[in-house]
């Protein structure tokens, strides 16, 4: 019986040993959790045994429980690379579509050929649809969820619908020695401004604002000004119709202001917003200015302010140089694939080089009810078990979840200190049981010797 209690005790410290020596191996494996190997004493009774002079029957590995407290965390340079801080596994589908997930902490990703968000055995990052705009997720749901793809351009261009203009004039100016206003004569008009404006077909068209300071002594006000525009150097109407290459050319708006050099209303007319009434340029008559088969689908609509409205940004006239407070519009061309930005809720924000940004999912997060119930599965992953529980699905930085952080990367939880530890114990415990072996023989030679 004592060899068999002493080849338990060298099979434990084996045990021991093994799950240490795997500890120490995995020390900069990425999103690693150590484990701990836990041993039971084996005792055999029945009715008949008498349990005060039973001395047991050695010792038996109970479990080797894997220990998931947090690693320390390393920031990297690619923003692909995720940690979880706090509660939270990552989920993965070996295919697009599949059902069948596996669990991770580690988060060293990347993109493959198709753009798809891979780890490095090619499993595909679950993520959450969400809103393009709002990025608010439609889904919560672990069913719901699926392969996470960064498109590398922004889809169709969008034709221009509204140009947002807003500026300070300089009251100190006089009205212009060439008269009247040619957008050829740099001396017929008082300041100038530019933007780009896109057709149907992404093309961007130059549009170019003229402002005139009127002669107060034929106007009889000394705060009027009057504003010209051309796309690609052809002058238009109010209408957005073309007004010849040698005019007469006629203003598409007439500013007044007030003592304060603030808006004043025009013809009677109520001004929009505390603001001058927006041009509306037909969209049929601009696309007549158009010679490359594009056109623009909808009307143009020039708002002398910026897009939210802002009380501040109206225009106005002060002594001063001639600024830009505003000066945008909404259309776009087709863009590459610029940056990508995951923030601690995993909402996922592309950038593209036409300056257009969407929402493109959110990481999945999931946890468990008991995670040491984990079915480990290799590659530092997990599947769900009876003793685990089933997933949870929801999103980082709210409940019990934890936040991801961007440009970072899990470390092993192991503590290399305490390992180097563990394995002198463990080598210790293994020497002691073979030596307690090594007496057994001993004796029972001695038994046999005996004549």
């Amino acid at each position: 019986m004592s060899f068999n209690i002493a080849l338990t005790g060298i099979a434990a410290a084996q045990k021991d040993l093994d799950v240490t020596a795997n500890n120490i191996a995995n020390v900069n494996t990425f999103g690693f959790k150590e484990s701990r190997a836990e041993f039971a004493d084996v005792y055999a009774s029945s009715v008949f045994t008498s349990g005060k002079t039973k001395n047991g029957d050695g010792v038996q590995t109970a479990s080797v429980a894997q220990q998931f407290h947090q690693g320390s965390t390393l920031g990297t340079k690619n923003s692909l690379d995720l940690a979880i801080g706090g509660e939270g596994y990552f989920a993965l589908s070996n295919e697009l579509g599949s059902q069948d997930k596996t669990f991770t902490r580690a988060g060293a990703f990347k993109l493959d050929k198709d753009n798809f968000i891979v780890d490095s055995q090619g499993n595909y990052l679950q993520g959450f649809p969400v809103d393009e705009v709002s990025g608010d997720a439609t889904s919560v749901s672990l069913t719901s969820s699926g392969a996470i793809q960064i498109p590398d351009s922004s889809g169709s261009p969008r034709a221009t619908t509204s140009v947002y203009s807003s500026f300070r004039l300089d009251s100190t100016k006089d009205a212009p020695t060439i008269t009247p206003f040619d957008p050829t004569q740099s001396g017929s008009y008082t300041h100038s401004t530019s933007t780009n404006v896109y057709d149907s077909l992404g093309e961007p068209h130059t549009m170019q604002l003229y402002f005139v300071k009127t002669d107060a002594a034929v106007t009889g006000n000394a705060n009027e000004w009057q504003t010209y525009a051309t796309l690609d150097g052809q002058a238009f109407n109010p209408d957005g119709s073309s007004q010849g290459a040698t005019g007469p050319f006629n203003p598409i708006s007439t500013f007044q202001f007030d003592a304060n050099g603030l808006p004043l209303n025009t013809n009677g007319a109520a001004n929009t917003g505390n603001t001058f009434n927006p041009v509306v340029l037909d969209g049929t008559n601009m696309t007549g200015l158009l010679g490359n088969g594009a056109s623009f689908p909808n009307n143009v609509t020039i708002n002398w302010r910026d897009e939210a409205g802002t009380s501040s940004k109206i225009p106005t006239q002060h002594a001063g140089k001639f600024e830009n407070k505003v000066l945008s519009q909404d259309g776009a061309a087709v863009g590459r694939l610029a940056n990508i930005d995951i923030g601690v809720d995993g909402k996922i924000v592309a950038s593209y080089s036409n300056g257009d940004s969407n929402y493109l999912g959110q990481v999945a997060l999931v946890r468990f009810p008991n995670s040491q119930g984990l079915q480990q599965v290799g590659n530092t992953s997990w599947k769900k078990s009876l003793t685990s529980g089933d997933p949870v699905a929801g999103e980082a930085n709210s409940g019990a979840f934890g936040k991801i952080s961007s440009s970072a990367l899990e470390q092993s939880n192991v503590n290399l200190t305490n390992e180097l530890v563990d394995l002198i114990s463990a080598q210790r415990n293994f020497q002691a049981n073979s030596r307690a072996l090594e007496v057994n023989s001993t004796l029972q030679q001695a038994i046999l010797q005996i004549r």
